[in-house]
């Protein structure tokens, strides 16, 4: 780690994953051994009633620059993602899901573009579904289609998949997009890269291989509905000019 700060900073947003962080962390744990980069682990703890933090501190001896950033309570996956975006101090920086659905081995695929121009790196499901071990049923893929149909119709993005828990950014550059997230539930993805088009940065999806886990914290009716409002509420903060641009 330099001076002013790592290559590279991985958040891991976490609501009582006590049981899957010991080995997601040593999967990191790996990767990172095998990777050129000088990385720190961001977990932040949403307001866990487990021991979600314990977990995470017991992996210390194998991740020497891990933190746990605790919300205190419970604020939601889009809010954690944006805490920790805030604290991180990489100058690349990447979250991803604490069930590891996207192999953390896959990063190099997002990585490689930031290193090479764009700003914002997504990992995709839908640009090859040969990619996928493990498909979430058949509704939860059909919802998911309708949900980036409404994405692409009411925002203008050009994605095929945006829920995918798996991103990375030019941290400083895209620092602004954390400062102006509204969204704190599951349905922040659009907004963030709304936001980054709104501000000229430059974003590229990118197939990634991936497995659905059972253990998937997202309810498809509550907030399956609630994501669908957050793209209205996204094209309203728009409407109003909540969503300042940079000078």
């Amino acid at each position: 780690m330099t001076a002013t700060g790592p290559a590279l900073s991985i958040i891991i947003p976490a609501f009582n994953e006590e049981s899957r962080l010991p080995e997601t962390l040593e999967k990191i744990a790996a990767y990172i051994k095998t990777s050129s980069r000088d990385t720190e682990v961001l977990v932040v703890d949403d307001g866990s009633t487990d021991g979600t933090a314990a977990a995470a501190e017991a992996m210390r001896a194998i991740l020497p620059a891990l933190r746990v950033i605790p919300n205190g309570v419970n604020r939601g996956k889009g809010y954690s993602v944006r805490h920790g975006m805030l604290e991180a101090r990489g100058r690349l920086a990447l979250f991803t899901d604490a069930d590891l659905s996207a192999p953390i081995d896959e990063a190099g695929k997002l990585l490689a573009p930031l290193e090479n121009g764009f700003d914002v790196a997504i990992g995709s499901r839908a640009l090859n579904r040969k990619l996928i071990s493990a498909r979430q049923s058949r509704f939860r893929e059909i919802a998911g289609m309708i949900f980036n149909t409404v994405v692409r119709l009411c925002l203008r993005l050009p994605f095929v998949d945006t829920q995918c828990g798996f991103k990375a950014f030019q941290r400083e550059r895209c620092n602004i997009i954390f400062e102006q997230q509204t969204i704190e539930g599951f349905g922040f993805d659009p907004e963030l890269l709304y936001l980054a088009r709104h501000h000229g940065l430059r974003a590229t999806e990118i197939p990634v291989r991936w497995a659905h886990s059972p253990g998937t914290k997202v309810s498809m009716f509550r907030d399956s509905l609630q994501m669908f409002a957050d793209i209205f509420i996204i094209r309203w903060n728009a409407l109003w000019g909540r969503y300042r641009r940079k000078r």
